[in-house]
């Protein structure tokens, strides 16, 4: 698992960095394990020392469970931290992004939704990415951090 010094040493080489829905997941949860990584990153958002870039389908697997639980009133918090939260921009999917979430796809066998989220990040000239999935390192068009597993 990184640590919060690898954690820090990554933020401080990028200005604009992409996230995988987990990270949100693990912030908003407070996860015991990534929890505290996930919250470094978006202190560092909130301070501005770093631009984060999300893609509406991180929104909408972040929005699943609360859905399935019926909880409304999760689902209104959720979409006021992560719509609001400062330096954190949200981008919507479109046919430029798609098509090069379908060359990423193509090239590195990477699931649809990896795909989308590391091309919303690259068409949104970010030079990082933070996540939590392996083959995420593939990808050499940006600089990857994987927190673990």
């Amino acid at each position: 698992m990184v640590g919060a010094a690898a954690l820090e040493g990554f933020l401080k080489k990028h200005r604009k960095i992409g996230l995988d829905s987990s990270i949100l997941i693990y912030f908003i949860q407070a996860d015991l394990v990534y929890g505290p990584l996930a919250n470094k990153i978006f202190e560092w958002m909130e301070a501005g020392r770093v631009q984060g870039i999300c893609s509406a389908l991180t929104l909408l697997e972040v929005l699943v469970q609360p859905y399935r639980r019926n909880d409304e009133e999760r689902v209104g918090q959720f979409y006021g931290l992560l719509t609001t939260y400062p330096h954190l921009t949200w981008v919507a999917l479109s046919l430029e992004i798609a098509d090069l979430g379908a060359r990423l796809r193509a090239t590195y066998r990477l699931k649809t939704p990896d795909s989308i989220l590391i091309a919303t990040a690259l068409n949104s000239e970010a030079t990082g990415f933070i996540g939590n999935d392996a083959d995420l390192k593939r990808v050499t068009e940006l600089d990857v951090l994987v927190l673990g597993k």
